[in-house]
């Protein structure tokens, strides 16, 4: 059975962003990230991003999210992989999809498997949809 799940998060910390290398305009820089999610997912998350900026503003990210809270009732962890980017550089023109790292599911959560992905309203507000089983 597919289960559909939404709600919304904030950022609780960004920790100072740690370029690592910059070329011809690109820097790559790695950042921490903590949040807080409500809705069908009650619980909190830790990252690591990657991330692109090149001269027109922050335009891709990558990056492993461990999660701990209560789905729609089941209490466990699991591990999102984030894929990220602009078409051109605008915020307008982004997408971000999560991807329920297989086998990564513990507690009432093993198993599980899925898709989601994040929109970001224009007042800067975090949603967020999953797609996922239980196996």
């Amino acid at each position: 059975m597919t289960f559909q799940a939404s709600g919304a998060f904030e950022i609780d910390a960004w920790e100072a962003e740690k370029p690592y290398d910059e070329q011809a305009g690109n820097k790559l820089t790695r950042v921490q990230v903590r949040k807080t999610f409500h809705g069908d997912l009650v619980g909190t998350s830790s990252s690591e991003l990657l991330t692109v900026e090149s001269a027109a503003g922050p335009v891709a990210y990558v990056g492993i999210e461990h999660v701990q809270g209560i789905l729609h009732g089941r209490e466990g962890t699991f591990v999102l992989q984030h894929s990220a980017g602009t078409e051109d550089g605008t915020p307008g023109t982004q997408w971000l999809r999560w991807l329920i790292v297989p086998t990564s599911g513990t507690g009432e959560l093993a198993g599980i498997r899925g898709v989601g992905q994040i929109t970001v309203s224009g007042e800067g507000r975090h949603t967020w949809t999953l797609e996922y089983t239980l196996g």
